[in-house]
């Protein structure tokens, strides 16, 4: 979706893109599984803004941080997961399943079989 803010520092959904996403779920009978955006000044970690907007408490909230001291370190790139309910943030452990240098499926860690993609 793009970012209705048109800001480099804050994101926000397209109203109208938001309803017709949720229109098509719900046509589908699904729902959201994993919500996911990027950090790009500051750490993987739910914002005030992430957690008022958390609405899905079922949804896995995976968040990346591109930020440059983490590049600069050498640690690459932060992925972490979270779950979001009420406000209370939880965080996730996450496994990353890596075969040839390829990602192929993730897990997180306190759910079953049930939540790995088809194509694992």
């Amino acid at each position: 979706m793009l970012n209705a803010a048109r800001s480099p520092t804050f994101y926000e959904f397209d109203s109208y893109d938001l309803l017709q996403l949720y229109k098509e779920l719900d046509a589908n009978d699904e729902e959201p599984v994993v919500i996911y955006h990027s950090h790009t000044a500051t750490e993987a970690y739910p914002s005030r803004t992430d957690i008022s907007y958390a609405s899905e408490p079922e949804a896995h909230y995976v968040l990346v941080s591109t930020r440059s001291d983490a590049l600069l370190s050498g640690s690459g790139r932060e992925f972490r997961s979270f779950r979001i309910v009420d406000g209370v943030v939880t965080e996730e452990d996450v496994s990353i399943v890596e075969s040839y240098g390829v990602v192929e499926s993730y897990m997180f860690a306190h759910t079953g079989a049930d939540d790995v993609p088809d194509n694992a």
